[in-house]
């Protein structure tokens, strides 16, 4: 008689179906400016889009044809973009329960968007005018005084660069969450046909915001450089020399790092508060699967993958490779000028070409990734990690070609004939930092190996044994990537230095710039990393879905399958992102350094740590690091406490959720997340940006009457480098363990040690719930906070000084 019984609950929940998901659609969102487009007419607007291709492509022709080739790319770029967008909306969208839950993501998302970006702009907009301020009360540079570049034109600028940057940024964000909320529903319909289908239809829908996102990168960075070039009449004489000209771009980079910073911290704090608080009393109190229709906190769980993971790591990597390539441009330009090159151009440009190429070696590796035609579930050879590997190392391949084909066209000079060939060895160096950081982080997080197995086995004696051997593991697995930068770094430096490119006292001059490329090789499959991040919050959804919509078990196991990978694939990327960190922050120390000495107008080359004040510095700088990771981990804290006082509350007043009699409020939960994490993201975020300009104008000010000129710059160099190297090690540590203790939970539910229910059971959702911070929030935020740190030392410089 109860399974009857049963059986007609469970019927009756498919025929209420459409009432459990309360429509929460107020009304669908667009930005303005789509707004605006949509409502011209359609041939003047293709007419407008012919006008301003032009425009660019003339500007392009004026600068250079190296400028005009990278245009080409990435408009290339883009229509294959438009290809992937139309193939993955093509796709069909499952059932209508499906689509309720997916659109009830898509709203919780959108919303959160809006009013995220909404403060984020308007503390762009203050942080503009406190720019303008600064640059309009200062001295300018010889250079700038020899071109003609008054105060006021360089203040606009740095502003307008700097809102570009900005706004650049929050659009590449806004691309990955506006591609994944839809393609999450597309994938879990597909998953109910195949495995094969669902993994194409992920990774083509990540590879298309990676597309997207690195292109926006280079074609911003591009623009900027030509209308600067056009506008300023460069190399012309009497004018600015080319250059000098990189160093105008600085507040591009520290835009679009701003951004990235406050979207890292906003999704990161939602994502986890909200995963968090519904794994707590879902699984642990009541005993109910993950991703439950009946956890009000479910929605604002799968919401927080879209706002987090793609929103926020969109942005980020944004950050990375625009403020990669506008430091190798300094770098460059710098170089080139004291080795007196004829045609210092390809130095200057040759980032932006390399970036480009990523462009096009990642689409191939995108595309390499096919669905089959036969259906049913995968053949159990082949696991889905193995398929997306041999699309890296497809790209890899391809990488290493294109690095060489672009060093020998952009980096062969007359004075040294063979230094295309040592830059090209420095490419090749930094494509293999990458892939040994990707193996080191999967090393460390996938349970095939052995860290994570023995992490779950010390979850069998109980929860504090657990916690014990995450944070070991994690402290351990600072030591190999560690090793490998520093094995990168030295390495390309002596080949920059040996390169034969010298300075006209004869000193070898290209150990920098050995190290700017070498940085390049690594970020040089950049979009089919970002492509392998992507795929996990859409995997991650679609069994979200699938699980809600209460579809039969062979689909979850697909979507299983999928999700795992995702959370590998998730764990390698923030190895890569870190490593990139590292090596690009060094990049921008020097870039720095190099400012401060045109400023200046004195030498500025190394820095003493001896000096107290300086030591100081140093200190400062590494308390941030630790200080800035407490309070985002504590803002996970606070926030997911509320969403489990809400959770146990909608139990205690609505007994009917267990037996799905009573329908859970799922949009209060999402509501209480929003709000919360918006109000907690502020104060990590503005620590992050005070600090260093207070430091710097207090050691200022010290210096300017104990007669130390330079004693500003000097300290923020020193705060700047402390800062780096304990972020490095602490994103590094939070990163793994979270990683670690997440699989380890995985390891366990499929069915190791006692499976899922038992006591190691619980002990290793604890484990993950106190990693779930540590590696989507503070870690992340960590490595944003690292290059915001540099670029916001390149464009408050005038400050120290």
């Amino acid at each position: 008689m109860m399974m009857g019984d049963h059986h007609d609950m469970e019927a009756a929940t498919y025929q209420d179906r459409p009432r459990t998901f309360p429509n929460m659609r107020t009304k669908p969102y667009t930005p303005l400016i789509f707004r605006i487009l949509l409502g011209i007419n359609l041939r003047l607007l293709f007419l407008l889009f012919i006008l301003a291709l032009g425009a660019i492509f003339y500007m392009g022709a004026r600068t250079s044809p190296i400028i005009l080739f990278v245009l080409s790319l990435c408009i290339l770029s883009f229509l294959l973009a438009l290809y992937l967008i139309k193939w993955v909306l093509s796709k069909d969208e499952g059932p209508p329960e499906m689509l309720q839950i997916s659109d009830a993501i898509r709203d919780g998302a959108e919303g959160f968007f809006r009013t995220q970006y909404g403060s984020i702009s308007k503390m762009a907009v203050l942080l503009a005018l406190l720019i303008l301020f600064i640059y309009l009360f200062r001295t300018t540079t010889p250079q700038q005084e020899a071109s003609g570049l008054g105060r006021s034109t360089s203040a606009y600028i740095t502003v307008a660069a700097f809102l570009l940057g900005a706004l650049c940024s929050g659009f590449a964000g806004y691309v990955g969450m506006w591609v994944s909320v839809r393609a999450n529903v597309r994938v879990s319909s597909a998953a109910r046909r195949s495995a094969r289908e669902a993994l194409q239809i992920a990774t083509r829908a990540g590879g298309l915001s990676a597309i997207v996102v690195v292109g926006m990168a280079v074609i911003g960075i591009a623009i900027l450089y030509a209308t600067f070039y056009v506008w300023l009449g460069v190399d012309s004489p009497g004018s600015m020399k080319v250059t000098d000209l990189p160093l105008l771009l600085v507040g591009y980079g520290f835009g679009a790092s701003f951004v990235a910073l406050f979207a890292q911290l906003g999704g990161g704090i939602y994502t986890k508060a909200a995963d968090v608080g519904a794994d707590l009393v879902g699984k642990v109190e009541q005993g109910i699967p993950e991703d439950d229709p009946r956890n009000p906190a479910v929605i604002a769980d799968l919401v927080g993958d879209n706002v987090g993971d793609c929103a926020a790591r969109g942005a980020d990597l944004f950050e990375s490779i625009a403020a990669e390539i506008i430091s190798a441009m300094i770098l460059g330009g710098t170089m080139a000028q004291r080795c007196k090159i004829e045609d210092p151009s390809g130095f200057i440009l040759f980032p932006l070409v390399v970036h480009s190429f990523d462009l096009i070696v990642s689409s191939v590796g995108i595309f390499s990734i096919r669905g089959t035609r036969e259906s049913g579930v995968m053949a159990p050879a082949e696991d889905p990690m193995t398929i997306l590997q041999k699309g890296y190392s497809l790209t890899i391949v391809l990488a290493v070609l294109a690095f060489g084909v672009s060093t020998r066209w952009l980096l062969y000079t007359e004075q040294a004939p063979s230094a295309w060939f040592n830059f090209a060895l420095c490419g090749l160096v930094g494509i293999i930092t990458a892939y040994l950081f990707v193996w080191i982080t999967q090393y460390y997080t996938d349970y095939k190996y052995e860290p994570v197995r023995t992490l779950a086995l010390s979850s069998t004696t109980g929860h504090g044994t657990n916690i014990i051997a995450g944070v070991s593991l994690g402290l351990e697995s600072t030591a190999l990537p560690v090793l490998v930068i520093s094995v990168s770094i030295i390495s390309a430096f002596w080949l920059g230095q040996t390169a034969g490119l010298v300075d006209e006292t004869g000193n070898p001059t290209g150990g920098l710039f050995g190290t700017a490329v070498a940085t390049m090789g690594m970020l040089s499959t950049a979009a089919y990393i970002l492509t392998m991040d992507m795929f996990g919050p859409i995997a991650d959804n679609a069994g979200g879905i699938v699980e809600m919509s209460q579809q039969p078990e062979s689909v979850r196991e697909i979507t299983d399958i999928l999700d795992a990978v995702g959370n590998t694939t998730k764990a390698t990327t923030k190895g890569f992102a870190i490593g990139s960190a590292a090596l690009a922050s060094f990049l921008l120390f020097s870039a720095y350094m190099d400012e401060v000495s045109t400023f200046a107008r004195e030498p500025f080359k190394q820095v003493d740590i001896a000096i107290p004040e300086i030591f100081i510095g140093g200190l400062l700088g590494s308390m941030l690091i630790f200080v800035f990771s407490a309070w985002a981990c504590s803002a996970v804290g606070r926030t997911a406490q509320e969403v489990v006082n809400e959770v146990r509350r909608q139990f205690i007043e609505r007994p009917g959720i267990m037996n799905y009699m009573e329908k859970p409020d799922y949009a209060r939960c999402v509501a209480i997340v929003a709000s919360a994490s918006l109000r907690e993201m502020i104060k990590p975020g503005v620590l992050a940006i005070v600090s260093p300009i207070v430091v710097g104008f207090a050691f200022r000010i010290l210096g300017y009457y104990t007669g130390h000129p330079l004693l500003g710059a000097k300290v923020v160099a020193a705060f700047l480098m402390f800062a780096t190297v304990s972020g490095i090690l602490m994103a590094l540590f939070l990163n793994t363990a979270g990683g670690a203790w997440d699989n380890a939970k995985k390891y366990i539910e499929s069915g190791a040690l006692g499976g899922k229910g038992s006591e190691a059971h619980k002990a290793a959702i604890t484990g993950d719930t106190v990693g779930d911070p540590f590696k989507d929030t503070a870690g992340p935020s960590l490595h944003v906070l690292i290059k915001m740190l540099s670029t916001i030392t390149l464009v408050m410089a005038p400050i120290f000084l």
